[in-house]
C-alpha cells in the first residue's frame, strides 16, 4: 500500500492551528487538521472574549473557534476529530514526518505544532464547580468582568506578580495569596506589587475552598498554613496563577525546548530545530499567550511551511 504523503498537517486546533490552517489551505497545501482533546483549545473555556479585533459586540470563545473552524473548512481543510499520540520526526531537509492518531499513521511534508499550553490549577473541585462564574488563569483576557470588584489571586512568581498589578489597575482591591513566606517572583516584580496600594499580600496562605450561590464565585475559603487557622475573604474573582505547561509531551526529546517545556522557534520565524517542523501559538510562546498573537504566529508558521515546501523543488 503506497503511504499518502501531506503537504502539511497541523497539530491542534486553538486560533494559532486554525489560522495556519486558512492560510495553509489557501496556499492550496491541503492541510490537515487533528484537533486533539479539547477542539478549539483554552479559548472554549473562556466565555467571552471582548479583546479580538473585529468583534466589536464582543463574542463567546467557542463561537469564534466554530468561525474559525468554518473558515478553514470553507478553503477544504480538513479537520479530523483525533488527537496525535505520537510523533517520529525526520531530520533531514524535504524528509518525512510520521505521526500516529492511536495506531493511525500519518505522514507529512511539514507539521505545524499549535497544541497550545493549559493553565495549571491548584486541583480544588470548586475549581471546576466555579469555572466561568468567577474562577480564571488569565486577568488579561477576564479581568474586565470585575472592574471595581474584590479578587484573589493565587500564586507566588512572576505571573502572579504580573496578573495581581494588571488586575489592581481595574478592580477594587486584590488579595495575593502566597504558600510560602516570600514571593518566587523577580524583584522588579516584587516592587511593583508593594508599591501597588490595593494589593495585599497574605504570605503563608492557601486556597482550600470557595464559595457561592449559583455556581457565582462569592467568598474564597482561605488558611493560613502555618496556624491551620481558616477564614473567608469576599470577593467575585479567583485568579489562579500558578504557571502554565506546555502540551509538548510527545516532542520531547526530538525538538529543543526550553527548561520549562516550550518549544524554542528561531528568532522571527516559527522554525524549530526539526527541518519542515514549526510551531505557533502558546506552545512556544510563554510570554503574551493572546489570541490575537497566537493567530498571528498561526499566520507565519503556514508561510513558513510554503516557503520550505516551495525550496523543496
Amino acid at each position: 500500500m503506497e503511504q499518502n504523503i501531506l503537504d502539511c498537517v497541523i497539530v491542534g486546533s486553538g486560533p494559532s492551528g486554525f489560522t495556519a490552517a486558512i492560510y495553509a489551505a489557501r496556499a492550496d497545501l491541503k492541510p490537515e487538521l487533528y484537533t486533539g482533546l479539547e477542539p478549539g483549545g483554552q479559548l472554549t473555556t473562556t466565555t467571552e472574549v471582548d479583546n479580538f479585533p473585529g468583534y466589536p459586540a464582543g463574542i463567546t470563545g467557542p463561537e469564534m473557534m466554530m468561525d474559525l473552524q468554518k473558515q478553514a473548512e470553507r478553503f477544504e481543510t480538513k479537520v479530523h476529530y483525533e488527537m496525535i499520540t505520537k510523533a517520529e520526526f525526520s531530520k533531514e531537509i524535504g524528509g518525512v514526518h510520521k505521526l500516529y492518531a492511536g495506531n493511525k499513521e500519518i505522514f507529512a511534508k511539514t507539521v505545524i505544532i499549535s497544541t497550545g499550553a493549559t493553565a495549571k490549577y491548584l486541583g480544588l473541585d470548586d475549581e471546576k464547580k466555579y469555572a466561568g462564574g468567577g474562577v480564571s488563569a488569565c486577568a488579561t483576557c477576564d479581568g474586565f468582568f470585575y472592574r471595581g470588584k474584590d479578587v484573589v489571586v493565587v500564586g507566588a512568581g512572576d505571573t502572579a506578580a504580573e496578573e495581581a498589578t494588571y488586575l489592581a489597575k481595574l478592580t477594587r482591591k486584590v488579595t495575593m495569596l502566597v504558600r510560602k513566606d516570600v514571593f518566587r517572583a523577580s524583584k522588579a516584580m516584587i516592587h511593583r506589587v508593594e508599591n501597588t496600594p490595593n494589593i495585599e499580600v497574605k504570605f503563608n496562605h492557601e486556597l482550600i475552598g470557595i464559595e457561592g450561590e449559583n455556581s457565582l464565585v462569592e467568598r474564597a475559603v482561605i488558611i493560613n498554613n502555618q496556624t491551620q487557622e481558616k477564614s473567608t475573604v469576599d470577593v467575585e474573582g479567583i485568579f489562579i496563577a500558578i504557571g502554565h505547561k506546555p502540551n509538548t509531551d510527545i516532542f520531547t526529546g526530538q525538538i529543543d525546548l526550553d527548561e520549562n517545556g516550550y518549544i524554542l522557534t528561531e528568532k522571527g520565524s516559527t522554525r524549530t530545530n526539526l527541518p519542515g517542523v514549526f510551531a505557533a501559538g502558546d506552545v512556544q510562546d510563554h510570554i503574551y499567550r493572546q489570541a490575537i498573537t497566537a493567530a498571528g504566529s498561526g499566520c507565519m508558521a503556514a508561510m513558513d511551511a510554503e516557503k520550505y515546501l516551495a525550496e523543496l523543488h
